[in-house]
């Protein structure tokens, strides 16, 4: 059961609508949201909510991409959530943009957000949900997730907003297993 989505991201109107902020994003896309009480705590901004008979907290880790699990850690302890019960959002440039993809564990595919939560929980093994937002065709990725989607991209970036926003939802009544079933390698700009 997952009882702790957590997205990350950067605080700071800069970093709003960059790729490395995608999972605020699809926060901000969930209607199961849109009335919740934020508090800041936790070196965080928290809600909790009930989804289908299941309670869960989200998690907008205010510490900048690189410390996320010094906003994670203490929430987990309060709230006593396993590393098991965690499903972390994030950007990912190994999917092309309009993709996601859940995954158990593994690698952090230098992945410094999700570094960090795994120096502080002591364990790579929580749950993910990979944003695609592509790679560059030129120059270095740390500069590509700092940029701002295009214009000319806002239409897609709403289905794909929405789309990853459905995966979460039904992530949580469903749980991983069958949302990661219906939901990875599913590319939202296709038909």
């Amino acid at each position: 059961m997952i009882r702790l989505v957590v997205g990350l991201g950067n605080p700071g109107a800069q970093y709003e609508l960059t790729r490395h902020n995608v999972a605020w994003l699809v926060m901000d896309s969930m209607k199961e949201l849109d009335n919740a009480n934020w508090k800041n705590k936790f070196k965080g901004e928290y809600t909790e909510i009930e989804l289908k008979g299941n309670k869960c907290v989200f998690l907008k880790p205010q510490t900048f991409m690189n410390l996320s699990g010094e906003s994670v850690q203490p929430l987990c302890a309060f709230y006593k959530i396993t590393p098991s019960e965690i499903l972390v959002v994030h950007d990912e440039v190994d999917l092309p943009f309009g993709q996601v993809g859940f995954k158990k564990g593994g690698g952090l595919a230098g992945h410094n957000g999700l570094k960090s939560i795994a120096q502080q929980l002591g364990t790579q093994d929580f749950l993910r949900l990979r944003v695609g937002v592509g790679r560059p065709v030129h120059g270095e990725v740390k500069n590509w997730v700092l940029t701002i989607f295009p214009k000319s991209e806002d239409h897609l970036l709403g289905k794909v907003l929405q789309g990853s926003a459905d995966a979460i939802a039904h992530a949580i009544e469903f749980g991983f297993e069958k949302a990661a079933s219906k939901f990875s390698k599913k590319n939202f700009l296709e038909g």
